[in-house]
């Protein structure tokens, strides 16, 4: 049995840890694999509601509740690509919780 490779699953969410929406984005346009794909539209779609949700956290910082939004943002940005990442090392998909969803991906149930 041959162990699948998980490589770009893996660095479509990681990437979104240290890069944002770039290193998802360069894993979208620059690959022809299927999972590599669905795992980095699954990133695009979180980093690009992260960063709305920053910018409305910036636009808030000015009656001093943004920079609670902005802190809560940062902390479940680590949090939600650390599961993605160890998912996808499974070869599993996970979808982020509130995410607004710019691609559409078609996942397999199991």
């Amino acid at each position: 049995m041959a162990k699948e490779d998980n490589t770009l699953g893996i660095l479509s969410h990681l990437l979104g840890l240290f890069t944002g929406f770039l290193g998802p984005l360069i894993i979208f346009l620059a690959t022809d694999d299927k999972k590599g794909k669905n795992h980095s539209k699954l990133a695009l779609n979180w980093q690009f509601s992260a960063l709305i949700y920053s910018v409305v956290g910036a636009i808030l910082s000015l009656i001093f509740v943004g920079f609670l939004v902005i802190a809560a943002v940062g902390i479940i940005n680590i949090v939600f690509c650390i599961i993605a990442t160890v998912k996808a090392s499974k070869g599993e998909y996970w979808v982020y919780p509130l995410t607004i969803p710019f691609f559409a991906v078609k996942l397999k149930k199991k």
